[in-house]
């Protein structure tokens, strides 16, 4: 099992590029079910759970291939689509394997998905897709694991059987929403989203969608309103910037100190992040050039605590939670992390106390009293972001780190430490137990 070797105490300089949504990638993958014609993706990320969702849909029958000339770019055809389902065998790594749900009954009125598994970060239930699906007609029981859903279309038709109704969901749900969202387009008549989450992906994915010949509003607000179509045809579409990857090298250069520019990010998309960091203490610029944004990140000495609450979209993002921690962990004061999305998102605590961290947890409230310097140890990583903020603690920290079970970093970062390594960080992947 592969680890991170990380020999800390360097600042960080220069230019990286930041790659594509992971959290847009995957429900764009999944739209392309709800056609029969090409779609092709650019600004795909290399990720493990890409990998993953490419290969569910090739399951289902889905043609999928990289580009050989732009590595960035996937083709999907779903033509030759003959088997509607999701087994656990793959699902079981990747809760967002859940989004296959609507694009097939949308489109083929059945669908049979296994109940998602993936990070152990808290219960994240599907019952608002579930309930959001029978209201627009489908029939859904959940047997041995998986759930069962039927919405027959008509004979010849180019889409299932669902309508069009208004919908309002019981709390805000990311998933839930771009569920619902592919669901409707094929669905017979108006269908509104009240309670609609508001991320930045998901006014991409209804980009994709729009251009796929789906007629939709009020994308990127709390509510959103779909005309269903008959059918959609192909597009080419580009993934948006991914905002955590982003914001995960910012926080990476206010902790070490040092000068960074991020091409290709999208600063609108990171207000809440940019706005503590410069509380912290963090010079930060942006801008646009030839039609890709910028931000540009200084840090000299230590930053100040700054106390974060997450919440949904604007709001400071869960998806950060732990990256920003780490930088109040060598930072000057006490700061108070609240964490209001997630009841099993402090498991990193543990591991950044092994490098020397002051962190007090009491319910969904940790508070950080900055240190002066962390220490090199082994820690291990329990989920995605968590292995980002031990990243970043190993960055800092004096001596030699070793970030084990990285293969939550490669789901959702691409290529992280050779990103890093141009940054001039000694860092390298290693083989659990090899030699420093």
């Amino acid at each position: 099992m592969d680890q991170l070797l990380i020999r800390g105490g360097r600042p960080l300089e220069g230019e990286v590029s930041v790659s594509g949504a992971k959290n847009a990638a995957l429900p764009e993958l999944c739209a392309a079910l709800l056609t029969a014609e090409p779609v092709t993706l650019h600004n795909v990320p290399r990720l493990h759970d890409v990998g993953t969702m490419a290969r569910l849909l090739a399951t289902m029958g889905v043609r999928v291939e990289r580009d050989a000339q732009h590595p960035d770019r996937l083709h999907l055809d779903a033509s030759a689509l003959d088997r509607p389902e999701a087994p656990y065998e793959l699902v079981k790594t990747m809760r967002a394997a859940i989004l296959v749900l609507g694009p097939l009954l949308a489109r083929f009125g059945q669908a049979r998905v296994s109940l998602p598994g993936g990070c152990a970060i808290g219960s994240r239930p599907v019952d608002q897709h579930i309930k959001g699906l029978q209201a627009m007609g489908a029939s859904i029981s959940v047997e041995h694991g998986y759930i069962l859903a039927t919405a027959p279309g008509r004979p010849g038709g180019g889409r299932g059987g669902l309508r069009g109704a208004r919908i309002s969901t019981d709390m805000v749900t990311v998933t839930g929403t771009e569920n619902l969202l592919m669901a409707a387009v094929l669905a017979e008549g108006e269908t509104v989203l009240e309670n609609a989450a508001q991320e930045p992906e998901i006014p991409d994915l209804a980009e994709m969608l729009i251009a796929m010949g789906a007629r939709i509003e009020g994308h990127g607000t709390s509510r959103i309103r779909i005309q269903g179509v008959e059918r959609l045809g192909g597009c080419s579409h580009r993934i948006v910037p991914d905002r955590i990857e982003a914001g995960t090298f910012l926080c990476a250069v206010v902790a070490t100190g040092g000068d960074v520019l991020l091409r290709g990010a999208r600063a609108e998309h990171l207000d809440a992040v940019i706005d503590r960091l410069r509380e912290a203490g963090a010079r930060i610029e942006c801008g646009t050039e030839d039609g890709q944004g910028w931000i540009r990140v200084r840090q000299s000495g230590r930053p100040r605590a700054v106390s974060v609450r997450t919440s949904e979209y604007p709001a400071f993002p869960t998806d950060m939670q732990a990256q920003f921690m780490a930088v109040d962990c060598v930072a000057e004061g006490v700061a108070k992390v609240t964490e209001t999305i997630f009841e099993n998102r402090f498991m990193h605590v543990n591991e950044l106390l092994r490098l020397g961290a002051r962190i007090d947890v009491d319910g969904h409230t940790a508070i950080v009293q900055g240190v002066p310097r962390l220490s090199g140890a082994t820690v291990m990583a329990t989920d995605l972001r968590a292995s980002a903020s031990l990243v970043i603690a190993g960055l800092v920290a004096e001596g030699e780190t070793r970030v084990d079970r990285i293969y939550h970093l490669d789901r959702g970062y691409d290529a992280m430490e050779a990103k890093l390594r141009g940054l001039g960080a000694d860092i390298e992947r290693v083989r659990a137990g090899s030699a420093a």
